[in-house]
């Protein structure tokens, strides 16, 4: 009986081999260094933080801070496994709110990169540490303002086998920018900058709210239709960023729950995020916005994974509730006939049931004696009303004060014209407008279409108000609601409402034709768009074609649909002010395909 050789016996591995092992539990990627570096900066009480990186963080990763800085002695002990000024004990960790506690990031980042640290904890005397695999450390004196400076140059030179498995230097910048974006979210009274390869790629100044600094990351337009509400609870407290239904997106990659600073995945929680949101959001579609929770560190144990990345909360069921029901009593408050329960999720988005924020105007559903929605005419359809552009041999019509939208339709429409007319073959489900045109069929969604047109009209053109018999009085919060009216009364006269201020008192005057919100609640939506900023028109132009447009069932009768398809289709942008497009089409070869048959 032949004897099996055995490999080798059990044996410690020198201390620098075991630390440039165990640092990839740590370090596994140039976005690993950003956290952990930007973790420090910020656990240091700096007011500004600048990440630079280049070749993807692969060459360099560096974060700059004027935190509380380090002397000598802090500086010679930092690099050294374990060594943290965070904690004392493993009871600390139960009161711990730093970022960082382990004392592990910059040893780990020692033995997988050459590592530099400049810092003064005075602003005058300065030590530069420099340190690295297989190294010891170099402390030499030098001079620096007040913070710290820390470098890793050459992330895994000294260990091949890790960089091979690392993304293009593109993949890898990509992630140490999403790195940075989550840390800039969670702290906006503070500074951060982005700099990728010698260019500056981000810069968020110090925001007054987390609302201000996630409008900040999205770069664009889209930050008027974020909403900040807050919640309580046992232990803890809930600040939460959403965007409204003109936000919306096909996956939930903007969708962030940060806990006691630092960004963790809990799916549960984000269900509650979206549960919350669930009549905004039909169709598969998602909503984007944060959920930062402040917790009692006695009541959640973030010591579960090696990033920090999860955590463990003693009672997650009071979380969950706290944060679905704060998301639905606001949305139902905020847009009231349009919001209800996460069991109204069937209806489309910004679709309201009868009796919602306008009434009136043609919008009604005329009742037939069977239940059925009733026909709106052309007459009731323009009285809405959206600019049409005419069918050839039709009527052409578009809304009072509007002409020049109705002519640009028109052209519009009659260059659709040409390729041979378009033709009503029929409806869909009570939502869709079929027709076609030549070998194409189109499938015209009435309410986008709708929406879509009247957006564009508002924004072109002041919106035509009706003087109110009865002004609606009303007192505001302080100087800055105060500023806001006064500032912005021109603005607000062309979007329809008219304010008067006699001492400290406000009185509404007029407002948008058509409009059927009660008092306190018009009160309510014109001072929300302070929040817009320089969006306002965009705003409000959004809330008010989304109520004023023909509804899931609203049946139109032959002329209104073939004016609304042609209007639809020579849209310049054939999308509505929620981002989902107005129509589709379908040739006929698709359609023949579909079913096996030969055109």
């Amino acid at each position: 009986m032949t004897e099996t050789a055995v490999a080798g016996g059990i044996r410690v591995l020198p201390p620098e081999e075991a630390r440039r092992i165990a640092a990839g539990e740590v370090i596994d990627r140039p976005a690993a260094l950003v956290r952990e570096f930007m973790d420090n900066a910020i656990d240091a009480g700096a007011s500004s933080v600048e990440t630079l990186i280049e070749g993807g963080g692969i060459r360099r990763v560096e974060v700059i801070d004027d935190g509380s800085g380090m002397g000598r002695e802090d500086l010679s002990l930092c690099w050294e496994a374990h060594a943290t000024s965070k904690i004392r004990s493993l009871a600390d960790l139960s009161t711990a709110r730093t970022l960082g506690f382990r004392g592990e990031a910059l040893a780990a980042a020692a033995s997988a990169a050459r590592l530099e640290i400049l810092s003064s904890a005075d602003g005058r005397d300065a030590w530069l540490l420099e340190a690295g695999p297989g190294a010891g450390a170099r402390l030499t004196q030098t001079r620096r303002v007040r913070g710290s400076s820390v470098r890793a140059i050459g992330l895994f030179d000294s260990i091949p086998a890790r960089k091979r498995f690392l993304k293009r230097e593109a993949g890898e910048g990509a992630l140490c920018r999403q790195v940075f974006i989550e840390k800039a979210l969670a702290f906006p009274e503070r500074e951060f900058r982005f700099t990728q390869d010698g260019k500056l790629r981000l810069f968020f100044p110090a925001a007054a709210s987390y609302r201000e600094r996630f409008a900040q990351m999205l770069e664009g337009p889209e930050g008027a239709f974020l909403h900040e509400l807050g919640a309580a609870g046992p232990g803890f407290s809930l600040a939460i960023v959403a965007g409204g239904p003109e936000l919306y997106r096909q996956d939930r990659r903007q969708q962030y729950l940060f806990a006691n600073g630092r960004r963790i995945q809990d799916y549960a929680l984000l269900q509650a995020f979206e549960y919350g949101l669930a009549h905004w959001f039909p169709n598969g579609t998602h909503p984007v916005g944060a959920v930062y929770l402040d917790i009692d560190p006695a009541l959640a144990d973030f010591n579960v994974h090696p990033a920090k990345r999860e955590a463990r909360f003693r009672d997650a069921g009071a979380l969950h509730h706290a944060i679905s029901s704060a998301l639905i009593r606001y949305s139902r408050d905020a847009f009231p006939g349009s919001a209800g329960t996460p069991e109204d999720a069937g209806r489309g988005a910004g679709e309201s049931p009868a009796g919602g924020l306008f009434a009136g105007g043609g919008g009604g559903r005329a009742g037939n004696g069977s239940g059925a929605s009733g026909s709106l005419a052309m007459e009731a359809l323009l009285d809405r009303p959206p600019a049409f552009a005419p069918r050839p041999g039709g009527n052409a019509a578009s809304g009072e004060g509007f002409p020049a939208e109705g002519a640009a339709l028109a052209e519009r429409a009659a260059a659709y014209d040409t390729e041979g007319g378009l033709r009503l073959v029929g409806r869909a489900f009570n939502l869709f407008i079929l027709a076609e045109r030549g070998a194409v069929l189109y499938l015209i969604d009435q309410h986008a279409a709708h929406e879509r047109l009247l957006y564009d009209r508002f924004l072109a053109a002041p919106i035509p108000r009706q003087e109110l018999l009865v002004a609606i009085p009303f007192e505001t919060g302080g100087g800055e609601e105060d500023n806001f009216l006064r500032g912005r009364r021109e603005e607000l006269s062309r979007l329809g409402i008219e304010l008067e201020c006699e001492g400290g008192s406000w009185r509404i005057t007029a407002l948008p034709v058509n409009w059927r919100m009660e008092d306190r609640k018009t009160v309510e939506e014109i001072l929300r768009l302070r929040e817009a900023g320089e969006n306002m028109a965009e705003r409000w132009a959004a809330t008010l074609s989304c109520h004023r447009a023909v509804k899931d069932g609203d049946y139109l009768d032959d002329t209104a649909a073939l004016a609304l398809a042609e209007a639809a289709l020579a849209l310049p942008v054939p999308r509505c002010p929620h981002g989902r497009p107005v129509w589709k089409e379908l040739s006929r070869e698709e359609l023949f395909r579909a079913v096996r048959r030969v055109g």
